[in-house]
């Protein structure tokens, strides 16, 4: 992979995390008016329908696209992002941004931490060590003795284990099935589910919000299409540590926006996990290349 492609890959990765973290603020503004499940529900018609547009335009068509010989396992992926949306999305409303992402951020850790009773792959002790220390940077965040057992503060943890176990599934559906057809069934089944779901709880929305609801489709669409890019342009062991910033644009709306506080806690936290997520996404690339 030459330079230039690699610096228009983290180019594109830092667009993808920017407007991410803006469709997280519009997310909060949104949940915290109208019930979470329809917000998600319109949020995936929008990217149903683009992965539909998506897959019209490849080779061999739609039907092409869908092929898929493990139709239960994709059906399972797209039902647990659905899922995990609407936790972050709630998490969003119960604790902010800021916390919610000072702990959210841990789910490569867990990702690293799975990937051997689901994937099957050898996980050494230096990623054990360096997951360790990035759950013990959790507890930091979640401030132990006050929060941490509390519902609110699993809420975003519970959101990172869905994200993290929907990561892995989707590593293990790409032994049978391209990046095409896995990214066409997480749109449609999420759509299918989320209608399924949040239909009983439509309610009005103000003519404002119905433009912030149209936004943030877009930029869910926009976001996808930029970490597209981003893979096809570069490697993803050199470009996912950019994924980290969103933690600090999500940090700069929450507090500027939000009204949210930055507690000395949450920053040691979310610093040691980032810390801890940096070594794993490094020490991944260098078992890879002595392979």
């Amino acid at each position: 992979m030459n330079n230039s492609n690699t610096r228009l890959g983290i180019f594109l990765m830092i667009a993808a995390t920017l407007v991410f973290a803006l469709q997280d603020g519009i997310s909060r503004h949104l949940a915290s008016n109208y019930n979470v499940l329809m917000v998600v529900m319109i949020r995936y018609w929008f990217f149903a329908a683009f992965v539909i547009a998506l897959a019209v335009r490849t080779s061999g068509g739609l039907r092409a696209t869908a092929a898929t010989s493990q139709p239960v396992l994709q059906i399972f992926r797209g039902a647990l992002l659905a899922g995990e949306i609407c936790v972050t999305i709630w998490a969003f409303v119960l604790l902010g941004l800021v916390e919610t992402h000072a702990i959210f951020i841990s789910y490569p850790l867990m990702v690293a931490a799975l990937s051997g009773p689901v994937l099957g792959e050898s996980v050494g002790w230096r990623r054990w060590g360096a997951i360790t220390i990035g759950f013990i940077g959790v507890l930091i965040a979640l401030n132990p003795g006050y929060g941490v057992f509390s519902p609110a503060a699993l809420v975003p943890l519970l959101g990172a284990l869905m994200f993290a176990l929907y990561g892995l599934l989707t590593r293990y559906a790409a032994r049978r099935d391209t990046t095409a057809t896995s990214f066409f069934w997480t749109g449609t089944m999420g759509a299918v589910v989320m209608t399924a779901v949040g239909v009983w709880y439509w309610e009005p929305m103000s003519n404002p919000d119905w433009l912030w609801m149209g936004v943030l489709s877009i930029s869910g669409v926009l976001g996808h299409w930029l970490l597209i890019r981003c893979y096809e342009v570069a490697e993803a062991s050199a470009v996912q540590p950019f994924a980290f910033l969103q933690l600090v644009f999500v940090s700069v709306i929450g507090i500027f926006v939000f009204g949210e506080i930055l507690r000395l806690n949450v920053a040691i936290g979310a610093i040691v996990v980032v810390g801890a997520g940096l070594f794993t996404l490094w020490r991944a690339r260098q078992v890879e290349t002595t392979d």
